[in-house]
């Protein structure tokens, strides 16, 4: 099992720790809802030094992506940022991702999800067939994502650059807590605001970096977050998390993300996805709330109100910030329609349940 550059710092301060995608990663510190209502109302910290990132540069750099991505990744220029899927040749998802656009048409970063950095790495270099240079730098990037609508307000105080106006999915690089050659992006999965800082993990940087941003941020109650809280935070806001509502199964259309899925450009299995929408899709990925008391957990069954199987749950928890059962599905496309009476099976019994409007939050 892996370290990130911060175990030292959560084992100290009493997190929860857990395998995570190979990683020793903290689950939670005081507890899920406290973790969760502070990121929705002030700011926390998550350790996602886990993910992976890739550096492709040359001439050839766009044309790549362009091919492997579905996101149109030529509208990209220096300092933006995209979220995009690698569609495998079966239309469905290899993985879900960032493009960062570092020079534009010449260098870009991707951001993958940590249990797929070897299946990604090597899809994409299947694909190198014009001798694109590629760097893995994942094992020497350190990465946090302080989230929530103070979280801004608190790292602007450890840098020069002006993130305090930086756009969604935009980023800067230069001098944060006194380390150079830091990326700060206004990314991030929780939905609250805040940004994203990528740096490289050479000797003290994580330490310096980490205990920075606890004193700019402890007199206003920053807190450390786990990936319980994260998971609870993302699903209120319907956001898309690999393995479980997506996978390589799963097409980015049946999943709500034909947003990112460009039929200008050629792509892995554009005809594939092509026809699926022209055909029309067979099922979709909703929202379910649940009405009886329970919670929606993965793969639990869904059924129409004759028992019938129409579905399966990908996600689902107690939301914190609405005090109601949530979770999604991916049910038939009869069944989808928002306000549709479903039955979740939990053991043996039939608990009912809604169609509901994405984002729950």
């Amino acid at each position: 099992m892996k370290n990130t550059p911060f175990t030292q710092k959560h084992t100290a301060l009493g997190a929860k720790m857990a395998e995570f995608a190979g990683y020793n990663m903290p689950i939670s510190y005081s507890g899920i809802n406290e973790e969760h209502q502070t990121v929705r109302t002030n700011a926390g910290v998550f350790d996602v030094s886990h993910m992976g990132e890739f550096i492709l540069k040359g001439p050839d750099a766009l044309d790549l992506i362009q091919r492997v991505t579905s996101n149109d990744a030529s509208k990209l220029t220096d300092g933006k940022a995209q979220y995009s899927c690698l569609p495998n040749d079966e239309g469905g998802i290899v993985d879900d991702l960032l493009v960062y656009c570092i020079e534009t048409n010449k260098a870009y970063m991707l951001v993958v999800n940590a249990s797929n950095i070897e299946k990604d790495w090597n899809w994409i270099s299947k694909h190198n067939t014009k001798g694109v240079e590629m760097h893995n730098i994942s094992d020497k990037t350190g990465l946090l994502a302080v989230q929530g609508p103070k979280a801004v307000q608190y790292m602007q105080t450890l840098t020069d650059m002006d993130i305090t106006n930086l756009k969604y999915y935009t980023f800067t690089k230069g001098t944060f807590a006194g380390i150079d050659n830091v990326l700060i992006s206004a990314t991030g999965y929780t939905g609250a605001g805040g940004v994203e800082i990528y740096f490289e993990d050479n000797g003290n940087n994580a330490d310096i970096i980490w205990d920075k941003i606890f004193e700019a941020g402890s007199a206003g109650g920053i807190k450390p977050i786990g990936l319980a809280a994260r998971d609870t935070l993302r699903l209120e806001m319907g956001f898309c998390l690999y393995g479980n509502d997506i996978d390589d199964t799963t097409s980015p259309l049946e999943a709500g993300l034909g947003w990112i899925t460009k039929f200008t450009k050629d792509f892995t299995a554009r005809p594939i996805l092509e026809a699926q929408k022209a055909e029309g899709l067979k099922r979709k990925l909703v929202g379910i709330e649940m009405i009886d008391k329970g919670i929606p957990r993965h793969h639990y069954k869904v059924q129409d109100a004759n028992c019938n199987e129409i579905g399966y749950v990908t996600s689902g928890t107690q939301a914190p910030s609405l005090g109601k059962a949530i979770g999604m599905a991916y049910v038939t496309k009869e069944n989808a329609a928002e306000g549709t009476e479903v039955f979740v099976a939990v053991r043996d019994k039939a608990l009912k349940a809604k169609v509901v409007k994405i984002p729950f939050a």
